[in-house]
């Protein structure tokens, strides 16, 4: 009797364990951890250069104050991304002119149509695109300034969906599925820019 018992009680175990391990595998898995991309004192050797900005760390921060030839610089990531959280820490001149360039369709050809572009651009002519705007998809209005200080700006590119945050205010979003996967970039075309530190979390797509 005792040994009917205890292989009772053994298999009732074994299929509390079977039933738990199956529920945890039906669950999707967690969103990942945020990666440094670039902390401004390691990280500008992890990044491709495209074009001739002077690109450089210096006090804490890679930046680049000067070109020669071509109309912009770019610091390009080595690996694309799809869906994801970008936090980028910076600061610009008032007459900067940089971006954020994400979901890139040719690393080797950067633009503000064959990537999308979080723009930092205080003193753009068309100011409804000008900082805190995705440029082609999502105007700003009125258009924050992020001249002269330090900044934070959150990027979410979720399927279709992005969205953009500056200093923890929403500046932007768009629905827009031209561009699916693509580098990272980083732009110099003006001014003074500095990166502090860029981070990223992959995330598991929420909207098709």
């Amino acid at each position: 009797m005792k040994r009917i018992v205890t292989m009772t009680a053994a298999a009732v175990l074994l299929g509390y364990i079977s039933a738990g391990c199956a529920t945890d595998s039906s669950v999707p898995s967690a969103d990942g951890e945020w990666v440094t991309l670039l902390d401004g004192e390691d990280g500008l050797e992890q990044w491709n250069q495209l074009g001739d900005a002077n690109w450089r760390a210096e006090d804490g921060a890679v930046m680049a104050d000067a070109k020669t030839g071509t109309p912009a610089g770019f610091l390009v990531s080595p690996r694309a991304y799809d869906n994801f959280e970008l936090q980028v820490e910076f600061w610009a001149s008032d007459d900067a002119n940089s971006g954020i360039y994400m979901r890139c369709a040719d690393p080797q050809k950067m633009s503000d149509v064959t990537c999308y572009e979080a723009n930092i651009f205080d003193q753009r002519p068309e100011a409804a695109y000008g900082t805190g705007a995705i440029v082609h998809h999502a105007a700003v209005d009125p258009m924050p300034k992020a001249g002269g200080k330090w900044n934070t700006m959150d990027i979410v590119a979720d399927g279709p969906r992005l969205t953009v945050k500056l200093d923890g205010v929403q500046t932007a979003t768009a629905s827009d599925s031209s561009l699916a996967s693509g580098p990272i970039a980083l732009q110099y075309a003006a001014g003074v820019v500095k990166f502090r530190k860029v981070r990223i979390r992959e995330i598991g797509e929420q909207q098709k």
